[in-house]
């Protein structure tokens, strides 16, 4: 019996992945546990193995996105051949064996009720339909895997009337303006690149973002942290020490420690603190879980791992799920804006360090200062409660005491 090739559900929130690139060649005789493809989502990238030994039998092409658990294609035993009529995408077997039973492929799903302007679950091209159609998302029913609207979706309102009040975005122009000369690579915007993009379209479009810029002295912090890594064995740099700075000025001010979904802000007593890191091809951010009970050498120990699995492929989907704030540390500027995670409240963005004049006791000395970029959503933080979290974490960082402890 043909084996059937699926798109692996990597994650809980994954609805849909992209074959980005075929490893093996349509035809090719291939190992149970060898890599086939590379699937590719809005996190991370993927290696898919074969599951069992065959000749490869390909269905989706390079670049096309595929649902959770949808047919990509087959291994096929010594002169098997390809299933005449090919399994719908809800009766694929799932990883591990498993199989749901079959369904339509489309089946209408619960309706959900949403608030208007709510950030409505959705395919990318379901989003861009709308937006061409100046479709309203919310007022749309989805028939996609939990409810999310799909292009069919957008269209069938379209076709029965429907339509927002709002006016359609303009179109994307078709192609360059002109007057420019022949550029020397083009590269098309697929796989993590366009997810990072439309995650960071869609923060914009969906928050009120502001920000807050203050600059702190980290002398103090810095000279304990070197003399915590000597007597410790355990290295820590300047942004395992902030984090946990972060974690302390959470506690104090915890509304920024929040997500809104729904209409409705949720708060966390747990703290899942994103840290941005970058990768030749975008920005990844592995999620350390539960900071609020971790020391910093904890946390130096957790941090360098998901950087480091990070940075070789190797990290789950769930690990770059979940967080409830993020920091950014790029140390080669001084001051740059954030830009909000999807839901999340709060992001703050750090700057390089620098030696710095300053009056100490009545006398001019060098200190060594960061400069802090906090942006938050104006929807569910007023300006007078990020200002009290920049407070409680300028105190944790310049009286650092606490933060070894």
């Amino acid at each position: 019996m043909a084996t059937p090739i699926v798109m692996p559900k990597l994650g809980m929130v994954m609805a849909e992945g992209i074959v980005a690139k075929w490893r093996k060649n349509h035809g090719d005789e291939v190992k149970q546990g060898e890599v086939i493809a590379d699937i590719e989502t809005e996190k991370i990238s993927y290696e898919l193995e074969a599951t069992e030994s065959g000749k490869l039998h390909t269905l989706a092409k390079d670049g096309d996105t595929v649902e959770v658990y949808g047919l990509v294609g087959y291994l096929l035993a010594e002169g098997e051949e390809v299933p005449a009529a090919p399994p719908s995408k809800s009766s694929a077997s799932a990883p591990g064996g498993s199989s749901t039973p079959a369904r339509p492929q489309r089946q209408a799903a619960a309706r959900i009720e949403r608030q208007p302007g709510a950030d409505v679950p959705s395919t990318p091209g379901a989003r861009k339909l709308a937006a061409k159609l100046a479709v309203d998302l919310s007022k749309v029913e989805g028939t996609g895997p939990r409810g999310r609207v799909v292009e069919v979706d957008v269209q069938g309102f379209k076709d029965k009337g429907g339509a927002s009040s709002a006016p359609a975005a303009p179109a994307a122009p078709a192609g360059p303006p002109p007057g420019l000369p022949e550029p020397s690579k083009t590269v098309p915007m697929g796989g993590m690149r366009k997810g990072i993009a439309e995650h960071m379209r869609s923060s914009i479009q969906t928050t009120a973002q502001l920000t807050f810029t203050l600059e702190v002295d980290i002398t103090d912090m810095a000279r304990k942290r070197k003399e915590a890594t000597r007597s410790s064995g355990t290295t820590l740099t300047n942004p395992h020490v902030l984090i946990k700075a972060c974690a302390i000025a959470l506690q104090k001010v915890p509304q920024l420690n929040t997500i809104l979904a729904g209409g409705k802000i949720l708060h966390f007593d747990q703290i899942n603190m994103g840290v941005a890191v970058a990768l030749p091809e975008g920005l990844i951010v592995p999620v350390i879980k539960g900071i609020q009970d971790m020391s910093v050498f904890d946390i130096a120990k957790t941090a360098h791992d998901l950087t480091s699995r990070a940075k070789d492929g190797k990290i789950t989907p769930d690990e770059v799920t979940g967080g409830t704030f993020t920091i950014s540390v790029i140390p080669t500027v001084d001051t740059f804006t954030p830009i909000l995670n999807r839901g999340q409240s709060a992001i703050l963005g750090v700057g390089g360090a620098k030696n710095k004049p300053a009056v100490v006791n009545g006398e001019i000395v060098a200190r060594e200062f960061v400069t802090l970029n906090l942006t938050v959503d104006h929807q569910t933080v007023d300006g007078a409660v990020a200002a009290s979290f920049m407070k409680a974490l300028q105190d944790a960082i310049e009286k650092p005491d606490a933060l070894f402890e």
